[in-house]
């Protein structure tokens, strides 16, 4: 089963697209990259008890795990079975790329550099003094997930 990571956020405007820091591995590269995927934009819920919300399909999921990390935890080098939120350290091989990723509202983040697209993955820490929860949503065989790469746009106010 190809694994992938995942951490679902929640929108409050309609007509929105998701945006999340994810490390995959573009231009057929076997290393691990920082990289900006968007999703498709949100779309008005009609099912029952949801009618008016918005949601977001973001591909067929099986075999969902809840986690917790415990603080300041190395977890090492190691390509991504499958999301996390909470203080989170992402660190790329073979370069300086890195990037810190802060839990709560804008703390999201896919981890899809799995083994085979990733030769050595990347390496995460959780250096807060409090615990790490992460939502491990694993993709079904032969699922991907569907997005536009590196389309994100920066606003410096």
């Amino acid at each position: 089963m190809r694994l992938a990571t995942l951490i679902l956020g929640v929108s409050t405007a309609a007509g929105i697209s998701l945006n999340i820091t994810a490390i995959g591995a573009a231009n057929g590269e076997p290393e691990s990259t920082l990289e900006c995927w968007q999703f498709s934009p949100f779309a008005s819920s009609s099912t029952p008890g949801t009618v008016g919300a918005l949601n977001l399909f973001m591909g067929d999921m099986a075999n969902t795990t809840y986690t917790v990390l415990p603080p300041r935890l190395d977890g090492g080098w190691y390509n991504a079975p499958a999301p996390h939120t909470g203080l989170i350290h992402i660190i790329l091989p073979n370069g300086t790329d890195e990037a810190w990723i802060h839990g709560g509202r804008h703390g999201l983040i896919i981890a899809a550099d799995t083994r085979d697209v990733s030769a050595h993955g990347h390496r995460t820490r959780y250096p807060g003094n409090a615990a790490t929860t992460a939502l491990q949503v694993p993709l079904r065989d032969g699922a991907a997930f569907r997005y536009d790469l590196d389309c994100c746009i920066t606003v410096h106010a």
